[in-house]
């Protein structure tokens, strides 16, 4: 792989001092950890690889699951010129300079791969000034991204590209890593004679979250501040465990999903569970606070309606008291209504009236139900023949435009939708 702008010589001085999870990055398929999904043995995309026949990709995954790495793998295992580019610093002049070359190379027979990182940070523009050059095969694509590429990637790129999806590593995975760095003389820490004890070890992968990169990042850290590695100086290096909350990105919707879904099947234990989780990663707390109003209302609704007056009195409180403190009406809030008996009913039934009003004629306001505060109204029938309800509850009187009289939508059976505990 020829050094470019965008990249470092990996056999020059810049690499002796990259950071370890740099040094220790797998060379080839068979040092490659984890994703066997993608690149096990027999999988079509490592076969893909082994056979120099790679399509234009996408690898979405979150960080230090191996993006880079299998797609620097590529450069060393294709007999295709490999140039990479980060979208971080990289313009549409970088990319039609890029095209200029590969179009060079490919009226010579040989082909172009170019690696896009973090392709989600090109703009639309931007990638449509790759998108004939895919399409026409001047290049092979592949794009790194920790974004759903549903959303940041352009359909019309999207569909000439395959998507592999990439998942945290297992623990067992970043383990391996550990060691492996741990024992490497070379491009390790195997020189210095740095050791770790089994449960600084397992705080390391624990904390660690599934991210290679911030594994290596912690051992090399306190490595630096001694070589016999203990749980406390694991703890120091970390300081914290790596969070995957994206504020915005498939995870914060995914996470708040698990929260509320968890409310709604009375689960205390993971409504907290998910709530701590949301709090840890820095979440707004009204975010979460609006989500469970909304809750108290869609889920436990009509089978106690102290539920909304809880799930406001903690917007107001969290609003009011802030952060940290503010977990305590949140946490309170979620105990309520996950243990609350729960009913869709006045979501079931909003559903059923607008459904009306979509599909139905919208007539006219019947018109013993308008005001009449003119003559000329009265000469026209308004508010002819209204029943005051409060002195006349015996008289049944019709409220729904007539084209919909008889239409119900609230049901307040408990056995059909809602339940009393």
């Amino acid at each position: 792989m020829e050094p470019t702008l965008f990249s470092q010589d990996p056999e020059g001085d810049d690499a002796k001092r990259a950071p370890l999870a740099a040094r220790m990055r797998p060379r080839t398929l068979d040092e490659y950890v984890g994703q066997d999904q993608i690149v096990g043995p027999g999988r079509a995309l490592r076969r893909a690889i082994e056979n120099d026949n790679v399509p234009s990709m996408i690898l979405w995954g979150p960080p230090g699951t191996g993006k880079t790495t299998l797609a620097e793998i590529v450069a060393q295992s294709t007999g295709a010129h490999f140039t990479k580019i980060s979208a971080v610093n990289a313009g549409v002049a970088d990319l039609r300079k890029v095209v200029a070359e590969a179009q060079q190379r490919k009226r010579m027979g040989k082909r172009t791969v170019l690696f896009i990182d973090e392709i989600h940070r090109f703009n639309k523009g931007q990638q449509d000034a790759v998108l004939p050059f895919v399409e026409n095969g001047t290049i092979v694509l592949i794009g790194a991204t920790t974004e759903n590429p549903s959303f940041e990637v352009n359909s019309a790129l999207l569909s000439r590209s395959r998507v592999f999806v990439l998942q945290s590593l297992a623990d067992d995975e970043v383990g391996t890593l550990i060691d492996r760095a741990l024992a490497d003389p070379v491009r390790g820490l195997g020189a210095s004679g740095a050791t770790i004890d089994p449960e600084a070890r397992a705080v390391l992968i624990g904390l660690a979250n599934g991210d290679a990169r911030t594994a290596l990042n912690a051992l090399e850290f306190a490595a630096s501040v001694t070589l016999a590695i203990d749980r406390e100086t694991i703890l120091d290096a970390m300081q914290r465990r790596a969070a995957n909350d994206d504020k915005g990105g498939d995870n914060h919707y995914d996470t708040i999903s698990a929260f509320i879904k968890s409310i709604r099947a009375s689960d205390p234990d993971a409504a907290l569970y998910w709530l701590a989780r949301m709090i840890d990663a820095g979440e707004d707390p009204l975010f979460i606070a609006r989500r469970i109003v909304i809750a108290a209302s869609e889920d436990v609704g009509l089978a106690d309606s102290r539920a909304l007056q809880v799930a406001m009195a903690a917007q107001q409180a969290v609003h009011f008291v802030g952060m940290p403190e503010g977990y305590y009406p949140l946490a309170h809030a979620v105990l309520y209504l996950a243990t609350a008996p729960k009913s869709n009913a006045v979501g079931r039934a909003y559903g059923a009236a607008m459904a009306d009003v979509r599909e139905t004629r919208n007539d006219p306001v019947p018109l013993h139900l308008r005001n009449a505060p003119t003559g000329l109204m009265k000469d026209l029938g308004y508010g002819r023949d209204y029943h005051y309800a409060h002195d006349d509850y015996a008289v049944k009187q019709f409220n729904l435009p007539e084209n919909l009289r008889g239409h119900t939508y609230f049901d307040a059976d408990p056995a059909d939708g809602s339940e009393d505990d």
